[in-house]
């Protein structure tokens, strides 16, 4: 059994090819089920985000490009399409690097705290799909525990960076009074309910939740004052808004270039700020040719983002000290699994060399023999037993001069070389 990682993220492929080959939550259970299918596939979690989609898989068999290719099909792609932006990773190099995403290491915002909720709601939803068996079960758990340390022992999430406070920062950066701004928040996840926080927090004059469940965008507006409406009614409202910070799971934009050229219009034509932090992108990218636009996407955060991460930089060293050590422990137990299986099989050995003895014995006994007689039999038949295989082996090593062999066989039977006369 081995281990496989397989994807790509913000820092090797660009937002156009990351929204290609994203699960969102209406389809991933059934590529789950579609995945765990595959040849050799035994287990698997697929981690979809608006930074990386990424596939953890146990495998009975070598990885043969096998998974890469369901990726490319599942999506309708050709292989050739998303090959140079893959990234795959095996055994030790797959627990660093699920380490390294749970605790924020890998993120576009270094040590940001969502990715470790998104990592335990892809483990749950594979879970639940029965996609997750021993193998992934106890590395996502020993994952979530070494992440918890991360975050206790070190100061990796003291500031407070994240994709929502680096569009803020930005909004920031281009009003200089929030006060006199209207906010449009669109969706009601969590990355848009931060951005509702900190905007709440540098005073912004007004916020507008919009969202496909209207019950959500009423919930969330009440925490900051705002008002509530449904995508539907977007187009009536777009012109009340000075920024419009977007993160949905849709598939399809929800937000086209005609309907925020009306919007401008209607604004005379006074500028609106946009951050599409969504992947899919929610809105259509013809929309930042207006000249009255001025549009962000996630990958625009970075230099914001930069300014605001060097603080971490010395508790993310701290981090990954942590996770060498635990990486380590973790492949003793996957090296374990291997020690289990023989000391199984030898234990199977020695009980039906024991259940022939005993037979034995007992038809000793029943012929008359004295107890002690079948006992010192029964010791003495059972030893030999035991003992004729490595015995054998070990003077085979020694007539060979193989020390290694012999070293081995020392440690393994605990022999002192003090004792002997």
């Amino acid at each position: 059994m081995s281990l496989l990682a397989l994807g790509l993220n913000h820092k090797t492929a660009p937002v156009g090819i990351r929204e290609k080959v994203t699960f969102g939550p209406d389809i991933i259970v059934a590529a789950l089920r579609s995945l765990t299918e595959q040849p050799g596939v035994d287990e698997a979690v697929i981690l979809s985000t608006c930074n990386r989609t990424e596939l953890y898989c146990a495998l009975s068999q070598p990885e043969n490009d096998g998974v890469r290719e369901w990726l490319s099909g599942f999506h309708g792609l050709e292989l050739e399409t998303i090959s140079p932006y893959l990234y795959s990773h095996d055994n030790r190099a797959t627990i660093a690097h699920l380490l390294r995403v749970a605790c924020g290491l890998d993120s576009m915002v270094l040590g940001e705290p969502q990715i470790l909720g998104q990592v335990k709601q892809a483990y749950q939803t594979a879970t639940d799909a029965a996609a997750s068996g021993k193998l992934l079960g106890r590395l996502f758990q020993h994952t979530f525990s070494v992440a918890k340390q991360v975050r206790t022992d070190t100061a990796i999430g003291h500031s407070p960076v994240s994709v929502a406070f680096a569009a803020v920062s930005l909004a920031r950066q281009i009003f200089s009074n929030l006060g006199d701004q209207t906010a449009m928040l669109i969706g009601a996840g969590e990355t848009v309910e931060l951005a509702a926080r900190h905007l709440h927090q540098h005073g912004i004059g007004r916020i507008i939740v919009a969202n496909r469940t209207l019950e959500r965008a009423h919930s969330l507006a009440n925490q900051f004052d705002g008002y509530a409406i449904a995508l539907p009614e977007i187009p009536s409202h777009l012109a009340e808004a000075d920024i419009v910070i977007s993160s949905t799971a849709s598939p399809l934009p929800v937000l086209g270039k005609g309907t925020v050229e009306s919007a401008l219009k209607r604004r005379r034509h006074q500028p609106i700020f946009m951050v599409d932090i969504a992947v899919p992108r929610d809105i259509e990218a013809e929309v930042g040719e207006l000249n009255d636009v001025y549009l962000y996407t996630v990958d625009d955060l970075q230099e914001v983002i930069d300014e605001n991460m060097r603080s971490r930089q010395e508790a993310a060293q701290q981090a990954q000290e942590i996770i060498e050590l635990h990486t380590e422990e973790f492949m003793g137990w996957l090296r374990s699994l291997d020690a289990a299986g023989m000391i199984q099989d030898y234990r199977r050995k020695a009980e039906k060399m024991r259940n022939e003895v005993l037979q034995r014995a007992i038809k000793q006994l029943q012929s008359g023999k004295s107890p002690e007689e079948a006992l010192t039999f029964l010791a003495n038949t059972l030893t030999n037993k035991l003992l004729h295989t490595p015995s054998s082996q070990i003077r085979q090593a020694g007539f060979d001069g193989e020390m290694d062999l012999l070293e081995a066989a020392n440690t393994l039977f605990q022999i002192k070389n003090t004792e002997r006369r």
